[in-house]
């Protein structure tokens, strides 16, 4: 069976959420196609697909059939190597066959150039690139400046800026309109001294002359509802533009009737201008708003660097990005950005990683440490080998991962899309009823028209449909910009509803590295601080290494370390990592000895070294100094001891454990002043759990301790709490607990730097800092308090002044004023147009939320 392939494109041409089942559902009458999934907000729809069975064009075909359009890009390659016409079919191949979001690949053998025709943002420049010379030929690559143009933007600015000239000319001609209906004018500002919406009737001339002026409007500004209109009712569905070309159609036409003289009644050619007017100016004022809602991914976009400094044969050269292959040694000066993922080879510098990890203060980065791309270098030089490039780095997955994510439907969106289903007909059905209903009850066919078209312009299925995508849009894009990623739009709405927070121990409580904490001597009544054994390099950097060794516990530390330096043992290593950070140097032992399962043994200094655990004193017959009691007050701390022997004598214990995660404490404090219960879990005895949790805050309970937890235990545990109701966010390191991860209602992964593709998780936080999981569920919250105000709005909306435009408070209470018991058509359109527009102002409304504790 074919592996399932997924693909994002951007459509074209959508108004409403009937736009966005109709796209779903016609793509999923292309064979092959499993899922369909629009996000109105983003205007893309992510599929996915068997590639043996369904194409990419197929697909697009088939949308486009349903009446919208999918932006392609074309590019231009330079290929060398192509010896026959077999070359050429090899290429082709490669890049038809084997490269999705390429729709058409074309080679021409005398020219020796290939023509690709692609999907923007599915598949890259670079891909496209790499798949040439995986098939064995190469490309001529053009300069930075020469970099293709965004086909998405572009056509999407193309699509603004022709609608932008439609309303200029909708704007024009109805400002004229207003200003010859100089009766409806003064109607307008005397609005209380009439009874009702059909007592104002203008001369002939005013009526040709509105006639004239009112066609360009309705056939040039508002043809694209008429066309869309005709397209969703093609495809069995009607959406907005439906309502739109309907309710004006209505109004026009029964005025060019009047006009020519089969009827005698008052016009409404102004009522019809305004209507189309007023839309489309909503409706741009909505693109321009929705842009806005992917602020922070496109920020991660432009964020990719376009060109790098490289080392090549001992000469820097400056090459477009696409150029920098795996291996390359590149140079990052201070205040750059860095280009690729890497390892530093060689300088020192600080490195900015605040808009990639939220981490708001610089890394220090040395020889041997990681880099991320698009971080910033705030103060050395830096030579960074390449370890990833173009679509693999860091960057570019994180960007694809929150584009997937945005492009998923919430389970809060079911009711929205179930509802704008039939919403449209609905509305059609209640605009005739009121009609009828009216013309039953003895007002004239003038006013219960009026009530008709008000009932059609007055609903907006654009407000339900953009509900819910647009604040998951932006809550999940300032997620990213704090480091923390959504796998999809459930995870987000999902973590608003946990309970209980269960952290793993090591990796994430703690740095899962062994490290020493203590150093108790035979002579000293309590054991050396952590405090006291942090001490700066600065402080240590004394030059002389008998001044620094006048410390009995640092002579210790160096002749320990000293002893353990053949060791591979991960205690022996943390004691020579110790001693190395308080700059202690190191002799070379002498007879040195691994005793398995007890410890080393080896000649320093002229020294007999002996270090190891109690067996090993014991079986050598160590006096042992009183030390017994401080050993066993170490381990009552979930401590390892390490018993240190010299010349046949016990003269020092170090203890070693894992150390807590810088912020675990406040982590921990964070969660709880959210009213989130706390667990820990570990595969640890009890004592250490217990140890573990009194250090972090917790109470040393079983409730909020699960010790001796084994990998396959965990996801058990997790389901027992499930089944009594609780909702579960478990905290990991995305590795050993990806069992517990996916059994979890929400699984949240602790990430590491680059390593940002956590498949098990619902919820990666990049910069391992404990302290997101509190952030991600504040964002939860906000998010979806935003989706709820949202729909509310939009049901309420609906709801309120349905019947309003309907007439129901004219026909119930008559006595009321006018301007209480109409609407008129253009105030309809007015509210409708708008309706939208403050939805997604408050889903904007997100960028400002506060997650921080």
């Amino acid at each position: 069976m074919a592996t399932q392939k997924y693909i994002t494109m951007p459509v074209i041409g959508m108004t409403c959420a009937n736009c966005a089942a109709t796209i779903e559902r016609n793509a999923k009458k292309v064979e092959g196609v499993s899922e369909a999934t629009v996000n109105l907000s983003s205007e893309k729809v992510t599929l996915a697909y068997n590639p043996t069975v369904a194409t990419p064009q197929a697909i697009i075909e088939r949308i486009e059939r349903a009446g919208f359009n999918i932006p392609l890009a074309t590019l231009e390659l330079p290929i060398t190597g192509m010896t026959c016409a077999n070359c050429v079919n090899t290429v082709e191949r490669a890049l038809n066959k084997k490269v999705p979001g390429i729709i058409e690949a074309a080679i021409n053998f005398a020219t020796e150039k290939a023509t690709v025709k692609y999907i923007p943002g599915a598949v890259s420049k670079a891909d496209i690139i790499a798949a040439v010379e995986r098939a064995g030929y190469g490309v001529v690559q053009v300069a930075a400046e020469e970099t293709l143009v965004d086909a998405e933007a572009a056509a999407r600015a193309e699509e603004i800026s022709a609608q932008t000239r439609k309303l200029a000319v909708g704007l024009f001609f109805t400002g004229v309109i207003f200003l010859i209906a100089h009766n409806w004018l003064f109607l307008f500002l005397t609005v209380h001294s009439f009874d009702s919406l059909d007592n104002w009737v203008y001369p002939v001339w005013v009526n040709f002359a509105l006639l004239i002026l009112a066609s360009p409007v309705q056939f040039y500004t508002g043809w694209d509802y008429y066309i869309g209109a005709y397209k969703s009712l093609r495809n069995g569905s009607a959406n907005m533009d439906v309502l739109v070309a309907l309710g004006s159609s209505v109004a026009y036409f029964y005025s060019v009737i009047v006009t020519i003289g089969l009827l005698s009644s008052p016009t409404y050619f102004e009522t019809s201008a305004m209507i189309i007017t007023l839309i489309k100016i909503g409706k741009l004022l909505e693109a321009r708003a929705k842009g806005k809602t992917s602020a922070a991914i496109k920020t991660l976009i432009g964020m990719q660097a376009k060109t790098a400094r490289v080392e090549r044969e001992g000469v820097e050269v400056s090459l477009p990005i696409e150029q920098v292959v795996i291996g390359d040694i590149v140079i990052v000066r201070p205040g750059e950005s860095i280009s690729i993922d890497g390892i530093v080879t060689g300088g020192y510098s600080a490195v900015d990683e605040s808009l990639l990890t939220g981490e708001s203060l610089p890394i220090d980065k040395k020889t041997g440490d990681e880099v991320i791309g698009a971080t910033l270098n705030k103060q050395g030089r830096l030579k960074i080998k390449a370890t990833k490039v173009g679509q693999k780095t860091a960057l570019a997955q994180i960007i694809r991962l929150v584009e997937q994510a945005q492009g998923s439907k919430a389970p809060i969106q079911a009711l929205a899309d179930k509802i704008a289903a039939v919403f449209v007909p609905g509305v059609i059905v209640i605009a005739v009823l009121a009609f009828a209903i009216w013309l039953v009850s003895g007002a004239s066919f003038t006013t219960s028209l009026v009530r008709l078209v008000a009932v059609l312009l007055i609903a907006c299925p654009c407000a339900l449909g953009l509900a819910t995508p647009t604040a998951m849009v932006v809550g999940m894009g300032k997620g990213a910009g704090q480091g923390i990623l959504f796998k999809n739009s459930a995870a987000l709405e999902l973590a608003h509803k946990l309970n209980t927070i269960i952290l793993d121990k090591t990796g994430t409580i703690t740095k899962g590295e062994p490290a020493v904490t203590d150093i108790s001597m035979n002579n000293e009544q309590l054991a050396m601080s952590n405090e006291q054994l942090a001490m700066s390099n600065e402080q240590l950097a004394i030059n002389n290494f008998q001044s620094k060794i006048q410390n009995p516990k640092s002579k210790i530390l160096c002749l320990a370390a000293s002893a353990e330096r053949g060791s591979e043992h991960p205690l022996g290593e943390a004691i020579v990592e110790a001693a190395q950070a308080q700059g202690l140097s190191l002799s070379e032992p002498v007879d040195f000895e691994a005793i398995a399962g007890h410890g080393v043994s080896a000649r320093v200094d002229g020294h007999d070294m002996l270090l190891g655990n109690l067996r090993l004193m014991e079986s050598r017959n160590i006096l042992l100094n009183g030390l017994a009691q401080r050993a066993q007050h170490l381990q009552n701390q979930a401590k390892t001891t390490m018993w240190v022997a010299i010349d046949g004598q016990a003269q020092a214990i170090i203890g070693i454990a894992d150390t807590l995660k810088e912020g675990s404490v406040e982590a921990v404090a964070d969660l709880k002043a959210l009213g989130l219960p706390v667990v820990m879990m570990t595969g640890d005895n009890h004592v250490t759990a217990q140890a573990i949790a009194a250090e972090i805050g917790l109470d040393p309970s079983p409730q909020s301790t699960l010790a001796e937890a084994l990998p396959g235990d965990k996801s058990a545990r997790i389901a027992a709490l499930q089944e009594k109701g609780v909702k579960v966010g478990m905290v990991g390191d995305g590795i050993n607990d990806a069992p517990a991860l996916a059994q979890a209602d929400v699984g949240i992964a602790i990430g590491a730097g680059a390593d940002v593709a956590m498949e098990t998780a619902g919820i990666t936080l990049i910069s391992g800092d404990l302290r997101g999981v509190a952030k991600a569920i504040r964002l939860s919250r906000a998010t979806m308090r935003t989706i709820k105000q949202n729909l509310f709005w939009a049901f309420a909306y609906n709801l309120l002044l349905i019947p309003i435009a309907a007439g129901a408070p004219a026909l119930f209470f008559p006595g009321l004023p006018v301007y209480l018991r109409e609407l008129h058509p253009v105030m309809a359109a007015f509210a409708m147009a708008f309706s939208s527009v403050t939805v997604v102002g408050n889903s904007l409304r997100l960028r400002g939320a506060r997650i921080e504790g």
